[in-house]
């Protein structure tokens, strides 16, 4: 009974996983037995924690943390409001959605080349991370509203809801968790094309850069490190906005 409860805990079962894959690292690292190729988890481990005091670390951090969560920021913005644009004009619908399903489709390193030739190397990441984000969010709300249910929206126009009332108690109870799903969903896509285009762009001081850096100069312990902490940082801040998220929505709704 104790072991069944114990596997029925998620950081419990979170913990397993984490010791079962590390050890399936060391076991093919031994096999290789070439640093270079493959570090040991203590390796990556030692050049983690050297990271982690370095001035080098904080910048890098600092600066795709602030690029990265800007970007984001806006691709939700101006997702959201263009699905609420096309939603309520055919001809919006009619212009700007072939432009959003193009961009959704094409792979993102076709757009980080061309974004290197009209912007600098140190905007480049952050025009991305809002370029990937602002289609996720733009179609789910646009579904979400689009399946609204009509019998609340009848109760409020037989109450005469006022459009802000309306919006308030009948749409966003309905749309605010597809759009938190999509919203979270699309921080980890923003966050991973915002570092794929670090590593192309080579802004300083950046994680990307450093990942690039680390493989070039053949550090294989330093660029395992950064993507654990590039691995790491998306998981948290993808966990901190859906808590957030939860907490504004039993606030406002």
């Amino acid at each position: 009974m104790k072991t069944s409860s114990l596997l029925d805990h998620k950081l419990f079962r979170a913990g397993i996983a984490c010791l079962f894959w590390l050890g399936v690292w060391q076991i093919l690292a031994s096999a290789v037995g070439i640093p270079l190729l493959l570090p040991s988890p203590l390796a990556v481990g030692q050049a983690l924690i050297h990271l982690l005091g370095t001035a080098d670390f904080r910048a890098a951090t600092g600066f795709s943390l602030l690029g990265i969560s800007i970007g984001f920021l806006a691709g939700v913005v101006a997702g959201s409001l263009l699905a609420w644009l096309t939603w309520a004009s055919r001809l919006a619908d009619a212009i700007i959605s072939p432009f959003l399903r193009l961009v959704r489709t094409t792979p993102v390193a076709s757009f980080i080349i061309l974004a290197l030739l009209w912007l600098s190397n140190r905007t480049v990441p952050m025009v991305i991370a809002a370029l990937m984000v602002a289609p996720i969010l733009w179609s789910s709300t646009k579904t979400a509203i689009e399946e609204t249910d009509q019998s609340l929206l009848e109760m409020g126009r037989v109450y005469r809801f006022s459009p802000w009332r309306t919006v308030r108690l009948i749409y966003l109870p309905q749309i605010l968790p597809q759009w938190t799903a999509a919203a979270a969903t699309a921080m980890g896509l923003a966050w991973k094309s915002g570092i794929a285009a670090e590593v192309i762009a080579q802004p300083s001081p950046a994680m990307g850069t450093n990942l690039f850096r680390a493989k070039l100069h053949l550090t294989t312990d330093q660029l395992f490190a950064w993507t654990v902490l590039v691995v790491i940082l998306s998981f948290l801040l993808e966990r901190l906005f859906v808590l957030a998220m939860h907490r504004l929505g039993r606030r406002y709704t």
